[in-house]
């Protein structure tokens, strides 16, 4: 056994030392586990490019593409090691195909990975990268907005009154247990299933037409990228609701109000600079200042909640918003599969000073902020 093995925090310095030293450290300091071998794999797929071997070609680097290398750099560094890193690998290692290169941008697949990758490097873009860097935004974006404007604004057209039926057939008003009650004599008795002939659906009563002010405070540190995207989404479907009145903030150590666009997400994200501290107290005491009726507002804080500043400014500011009456709803997601990494230890002194603290998808996010106005 390892000296100190039984140590979490010499295990944690035999592992960056190990991280740095490289492979051939292994036998003195043992192989790597976890975030670290996954760090690990990242710069050797950096190796790779330098030494001519290719993309892929080093053992445990996997076979990336350079947007989904630059995804996985912001994913698993802090922001100025990835910033450190990103840099080097154009300027040092020659990979500069993703930020100098149209050809191999006009080559590459729309998805969010990519946008990812461009949203980290857009700074170091020619004018002409960057003019078809915004299409590919575009072409993401307006995926997104398929795929989510449904479930995002269906919560708004009313809740569902279970005593109306309605010939309106979408998945959102289908009644099950209607449906159930209403086909039990459809049982097949060979077969013992039950046939559905009449599905039924419940009608839905209008919300209420006086407006609620929401206004989405976002992280846009590196590691936060997921949900400034589904933020800068779901803040432009929430701005075409009649019912309620939207802003979107975004903060490092200083706050950007992206109020003016938020109907235009991609204008959002290509205004959107990846990267800095955290100054959560700053951001939401700017939030404070839109709101003019706080017990019709909703604040929603899209955050890891590794706050820059102390603590306690954060935590008083949040505590100020709950007692004048504003729902507070702190998110350690906002991406479309839900995924979290937030400091679950501030999450629960959030909670105590009466903010609601989640991790949800925009969907639910949707659901959630009906369910407040309704």
């Amino acid at each position: 056994m390892t000296p100190g093995a039984d140590d979490p925090q010499e295990a944690r310095r035999r592992q960056r030392w190990r991280l740095a030293l490289g492979s051939e450290a292994a036998p003195q300091l043992g192989p790597l586990s976890g975030q670290a071998a996954e760090q690990e794999a990242v710069l050797a797929f950096l190796e790779g490019e330098g030494s001519g071997e290719g993309r892929g070609s080093s053992e445990g680097s996997g076979l990336m593409s350079v947007p989904e290398w630059i995804s996985r750099v912001h994913t698993l560094f802090p922001q100025s090691v990835a910033d450190r890193i990103v840099d080097d690998a154009v300027n040092r290692y020659g990979l500069t195909e993703i930020v100098t290169s149209p050809d191999a941008l006009a080559r590459a697949t729309p998805n969010v990975s990519l946008l990812k990758a461009i949203l980290a490097t857009k700074h170091l873009m020619s004018p002409e990268v960057l003019a078809m860097a915004r299409t590919i935004i575009d072409t993401v974006v307006r995926e997104l907005m398929r795929t989510l404007a449904r479930p995002v604004s269906t919560p708004f057209t009313g809740r569902r009154d279970p005593l109306r039926r309605s010939r309106h057939q979408i998945t959102a008003n289908f009644d099950a247990r209607a449906t159930v009650r209403a086909n039990l004599k459809n049982v097949d008795p060979r077969t013992g299933r039950l046939v559905i002939r009449e599905p039924l659906f419940t009608s839905r009563v209008r919300l209420l037409q006086q407006r609620w002010q929401v206004v989405v405070v976002v992280d846009q540190s590196g590691s936060m990228a997921d949900s400034v995207i589904h933020a800068a989404v779901t803040a432009a479907i929430f701005s075409s609701l009649p019912s309620m009145r939207t802003h979107l903030v975004v903060f490092d150590t200083e706050v950007v109000d992206l109020s003016g666009y938020t109907g235009d997400p991609v204008e959002v994200l290509m205004r959107v600079q990846l990267g800095g501290g955290t100054n959560i107290a700053k951001a939401l005491r700017y939030a404070e200042q839109l709101l003019q009726n706080p017990r019709r507002s909703i604040v929603v804080l899209v955050s890891d909640f590794e706050e820059g500043g102390p603590e306690g400014a954060f935590l008083r500011t949040a505590a100020s918003l709950v007692e004048a009456g504003v729902t507070v709803l702190c998110l350690g997601a906002l991406d479309s599969s839900g995924r979290a990494h937030y400091n679950e230890r501030i999450g629960r002194s959030l909670a105590e000073v009466g903010a609601q603290v989640a991790v949800m998808t925009p969907d639910q996010l949707a659901s959630w902020v009906a369910e407040v106005i309704g």
